[in-house]
């Protein structure tokens, strides 16, 4: 069986895992520090730790199990990168900019059994859940990236939105947002940090009692069950009158505002009618509501399904503002790569299968 990550280990975790391995407790912000803060790429690196440390951590431990496969750079400063995992399975990671930072969008399992109709992520069915460590490295793989440029910047947002349900891999996704939002760590912001669901009703009770404050997205993307079901499976288990009484009990617990993920598919979603129907779903919420607009980047195995005109998208936009739902529209970056979630995946999959 191959080593573990250290980066899946939190801060609470690494010290009771050093002091139950005879290490003196100082020893546990030493090795955390030139993880995150020095970010070396070798325990012999950490130069004020005892050998017998360092050879502990050699033993049980290893710093990196991602491989950096692919690169696409996009004439608007986003990058995706193609990892591939130490079990040979890849992953995609994207790094975008922004005006209020750097924004890095974080894969949570491999493939995806949600089964939207419409999204690249799910061509692939899940075959494992990432660790949490796993999910860290991607972080730290962009932030080497990053350091190699020399030129200061870090990552200082983080959405959790790449392929997978994050919600479906619930302890991994928590031990990952304790490391990276960790003040001794990375030190990202909870506020700087957004989780995204399909709808995992049961998961969003979980999450209420975490108290966490980090944000947190649904992907909605239909405003009534006969349409949601179509082009969302995941809806026949959890229908919008279950997925609302989540997002109430939400709300009541943790009174932070939700975004909800609205994908415009022409000719299917984005009619007046289910701008409005979506204004009243939202009415007795709307003051910790956010809808967010999404033009569809096309997908060829989805090709039943084309992005919305600028002015479907204007009107339904303007039909939300005018009954009081906070709402914007989310341009996509990276238009010159493969844009679409799961794009990169998929064709290099598909590419390496017809070899």
């Amino acid at each position: 069986m191959s080593k573990p990550s250290i980066y899946g280990m939190t801060y609470e975790k690494l010290t009771d895992w050093l002091l139950d391995h005879g290490q003196r407790r100082f020893r546990v912000d030493q090795v955390w520090n030139w993880l995150y803060k020095k970010r070396v790429a070798t325990f012999a690196d950490m130069k004020n730790v005892n050998k017998e440390t360092i050879e502990l951590l050699e033993e049980n431990f290893v710093l990196h199990t991602l491989g950096e496969e692919i690169k696409q750079e996009s004439s608007d400063g986003t990058i995706k990168y193609l990892f591939r995992l130490a079990d040979g399975n890849v992953i995609e990671t994207v790094l975008m900019r922004f005006n209020y930072g750097l924004s890095v969008c974080v894969t949570t399992q491999v493939g995806c059994n949600i089964g939207c109709s419409f999204c690249a992520s799910g061509l692939l069915k899940k075959s494992r859940d990432l660790s949490g460590g796993e999910i860290v490295e991607q972080i730290m793989s962009v932030q080497k990236h990053l350091d190699e440029k020399g030129e200061g910047d870090r990552v200082s947002h983080i959405v959790v939105m790449g392929i997978g349900e994050p919600f479906d891999n619930f302890s991994n996704l928590m031990d990952f947002i304790n490391v990276v939002n960790d003040d001794k760590g990375l030190c990202i912001g909870a506020r700087h940090i957004t989780v995204s669901t399909s709808g995992l009703a049961h998961k969003i009770y979980e999450w209420a009692d975490t108290g966490t404050q980090v944000n947190l997205a649904i992907s909605l993307h239909a405003p009534n069950n006969e349409l949601r079901t179509q082009i969302m499976k995941i809806n026949r288990a959890f229908p919008i009158e279950k997925l609302m009484a989540s997002v109430d009990y939400y709300l009541e617990k943790v009174n932070r505002r939700i975004t909800y993920e609205y994908i415009m598919l022409k000719d299917v979603n984005d009619h007046k009618s289910e701008a409005e129907q979506l204004a009243r779903l939202l009415q007795d919420k709307r003051h910790l509501s956010y809808v967010n607009l999404i033009p569809y980047n096309s997908v060829d195995e989805h090709n039943q399904y084309q992005r919305s005109d600028s002015a479907a998208i204007q009107a339904f936009y303007e039909t939300l503002k005018e009954n009081g739902i906070n709402c914007g529209v989310r341009w996509e970056n990276g238009a010159d790569i493969d844009a679409a979630c799961g794009q990169l995946r998929s064709k290099q999959i598909k590419k390496k299968n017809a070899v």
